[in-house]
């Protein structure tokens, strides 16, 4: 069985990108649409929804490392992994805090300066979704050289 699933590792890649890809770009943009989703109700929906696709990226990220490192990856898509994960990193660690903070001062009422932070992790996602895309593209022909 592992097996199997180390051959399919872009499974776990593709099933992340499309995460990212519905969270990011569909579910936040779509829910500040609806007339009845004042911002602050629409912040604290992304604060919970952001933070449950933060520990799914984190889990999948786990799991990919795992099968990555135990079985015979090859170097290009294990690179490429490791640069992912270091993304996903980045935006956990040095941008959730100023963006919980804002985002919480927000939902609180209290008046806040503008700042760039969304705009970063909008930046960031784009990023990542097309190194998910690509580390996708990799591990398919690493998947069908395997079958040659």
């Amino acid at each position: 069985m592992l097996q199997i699933v180390q051959k399919r590792r872009f499974v776990f890649t593709i099933l992340w990108a499309g995460f990212v890809l519905a969270i990011s770009f569909l579910e936040a943009p779509l829910k500040f649409q609806a007339e009845s989703v004042t911002i602050p109700i629409g912040l604290e929906i992304g604060y919970l929804v952001f933070h449950a696709l933060n520990g799914i990226e984190i889990t999948l990220a786990a799991i990919l490392l795992v099968i990555s490192f135990s079985s015979k990856t090859p170097h290009t898509s294990l690179r490429l992994l490791i640069v992912v994960i270091g993304w996903l990193l980045v935006q956990t660690v040095l941008l959730y805090g100023p963006l919980d903070t804002r985002t919480l001062s927000i939902i609180n009422g209290e008046a806040v300066p503008e700042a760039p932070w969304h705009l970063i992790y909008i930046g960031m996602e784009v990023i990542k979704l097309g190194m998910l895309l690509r580390l996708t593209h990799l591990q398919i022909n690493d998947f069908e050289a395997g079958l040659k």
